[in-house]
């Protein structure tokens, strides 16, 4: 018995989106088949309430308007609790859904969860991810090179 080994998914550009099912952090329940018909911005970050998480929240929430202009629902994922959300919306007013994922199965789903490096340490967790889905349910862009503060710009061209 070798040692386990997480095998992530590598999705690509022209896939179909992983189907989900969740609930928002307020308990609303959440499909991806939902969205169909619109163009979905699924973008997974770290934790709630961090500098480079709430620079992308709230960078998504200035341009929410125009996102919206341009067909977009917006959904973020983490693996933190329902209370840690709703305190995270309500502090930066954020006007997108922030879903469940504390047993990170759409983050296995998306292969966003895996090995990372901070200061020298080596740990799992949730690498910074945006997968921009079509109407149809197929990504058409995978973000792996977020700018925090200027990741609506990203993904407007």
């Amino acid at each position: 018995m070798g040692k386990s080994t997480n095998l992530m998914k590598h999705l690509k550009i022209g896939d179909k989106a992983p189907d989900f099912k969740t609930e928002d952090q307020n308990g609303n329940p959440i499909n991806l088949n939902d969205f169909s018909g619109s163009k979905v911005i699924l973008y997974f970050y770290p934790k709630d309430n961090t500098p480079g998480c709430t620079a992308q929240a709230c960078n998504l929430t200035d341009n929410y308007d125009q996102l919206i202009k341009n067909g977009y629902k917006v959904l973020g994922v983490s693996a933190d609790s329902a209370k840690s959300h709703q305190k995270f919306v309500e502090k930066y007013s954020l006007p997108f859904p922030l879903l469940m994922d504390e047993e990170k199965k759409i983050i296995q789903d998306y292969g966003v969860w895996g090995e990372k490096k901070f200061m020298g340490k080596v740990y799992d967790g949730i690498h910074r991810t945006t997968f921009v889905i079509d109407e149809n349910g197929v990504i058409e862009e995978i973000i792996e090179k977020v700018k925090t503060k200027d990741h609506s710009a990203q993904i407007l061209g």
